[in-house]
C-alpha cells in the first residue's frame, strides 16, 4: 500500500513556468488529506520551496521535505532537521582547484544560503535560484566554517558536457556527482541522494519501500526512482530516468502528467 508520495519539483511537479498546476494542487491535497505523506524532494533549500508548500498545505506535524538532493531531510512546519548530513570546506579544495584551473564558475551551498565563489569567474546559479535565498559573494579561502550541503557548477549545458566527459578520477572519489539540470551539475557527499534521505524517512514512520511511490525526470532522480515500490518517470523525463522507474506517466509536465498518473493509479488501487 502506497503511504508516501515523493516527488522533484523541476520538469516534474512544476511546469515549464515553474508553477504547479491546478490540478496537481487538487489531487495531491486530496490525497494528503487522505492520510498520504506528500514529499516535495529537491536541490532547493526549504526557503526557496516555501510558498510550493505552503500552496499544497503540507504544514503538519508530520509533514516533511527532502533538501539539497538528499544533503537534509527537515520537517517543514518548523524546519527542524530529521538529518543533516554536510560537509567541511576542506571537502571542496579539489574541486575548487579544478575550476580555478579551468575558469569554471562555482557555489558552495550550507543549510541555509549560497555562497557563489568569487575568485572564480561569476556563475548563473543566483539568477536561475531566485527568490528567499540569502547569496554571500565569497573567496574560496573566506568561507566561514560551517557544514556544507553541496557544490554546484551552474554553467551552459555544452561546457557541462565537456566537463563530464572530462571529469577527474579523485573527484568522482571524493563526491556523488549528479545533473539535476541541463545547466545544473551538483556535487553531493559520497551516498547522498534522494533516494537515502528517503530511506531516513521511511525509516522515521516505520514504512517500507513498497510504501514509497516517487516521481522524477533526471539524473539526480535514479535512487529515488529505483528503491520506490512505484517509481514514475515523467514522459519528458530522460532515457535513464524511464530505464531506471518501473512507470511512465502517459503525459509530460507541462500537461499534469503527475495528476493524471495519480488519479489512474488510485483509482485501481484503491
Amino acid at each position: 500500500m502506497i503511504k508516501m508520495i515523493a516527488l522533484d519539483l523541476d520538469n516534474t511537479l512544476l511546469n515549464a513556468d515553474k508553477k504547479i498546476s491546478e490540478a496537481n494542487t487538487q489531487i495531491l491535497k486530496k490525497l494528503h488529506k487522505q492520510g498520504k505523506e506528500i514529499v516535495l524532494c529537491t536541490g532547493r533549500p526549504i526557503n526557496a520551496i516555501w510558498d510550493w508548500l505552503t500552496q499544497l498545505g503540507l504544514m503538519g506535524e508530520n509533514d516533511y521535505s527532502v533538501n539539497f538532493n538528499g544533503s537534509l531531510v527537515i520537517r517543514n512546519v518548523d524546519k527542524k532537521p530529521l538529518m543533516a548530513d554536510g560537509m567541511k570546506r576542506a571537502h571542496f579544495g579539489d574541486l575548487h582547484k579544478f575550476c580555478l584551473a579551468n575558469e569554471y564558475p562555482l557555489d558552495i551551498l550550507d543549510f541555509s544560503g549560497v555562497y557563489p565563489i568569487n575568485d572564480l569567474p561569476l556563475s548563473g546559479y543566483e539568477k536561475r535560484l531566485g527568490g528567499n535565498m540569502h547569496f554571500l559573494h565569497v573567496p574560496f579561502a573566506k568561507l566561514p566554517v560551517v557544514d556544507y550541503s553541496k557544490a554546484v557548477i551552474c554553467t551552459e549545458p555544452a561546457t557541462l558536457d565537456h566537463i563530464v566527459a572530462h571529469m577527474p578520477a579523485q573527484l568522482k572519489q571524493e563526491f556523488h556527482i549528479v545533473r539535476s539540470q541541463p545547466m545544473i551539475l551538483e556535487f553531493l557527499k559520497p551516498g547522498i541522494d534522494k533516494g537515502s534521505a528517503l530511506d531516513v524517512l521511511l525509516k522515521h514512520f516505520e514504512w517500507t519501500r513498497d510504501n514509497l511511490m516517487t516521481f522524477g525526470d533526471a539524473q539526480n532522480d535514479l535512487e529515488m526512482l529505483a528503491s520506490a515500490g512505484v517509481g514514475v518517470a515523467m514522459a519528458n523525463g530522460t532515457p535513464e530516468a524511464k530505464q531506471t522507474a518501473n512507470q511512465v506517466t502517459a503525459v509530460d509536465n507541462d500537461h499534469d502528467g503527475v495528476a493524471n498518473f495519480l488519479t489512474t493509479y488510485f483509482a485501481a488501487n484503491n
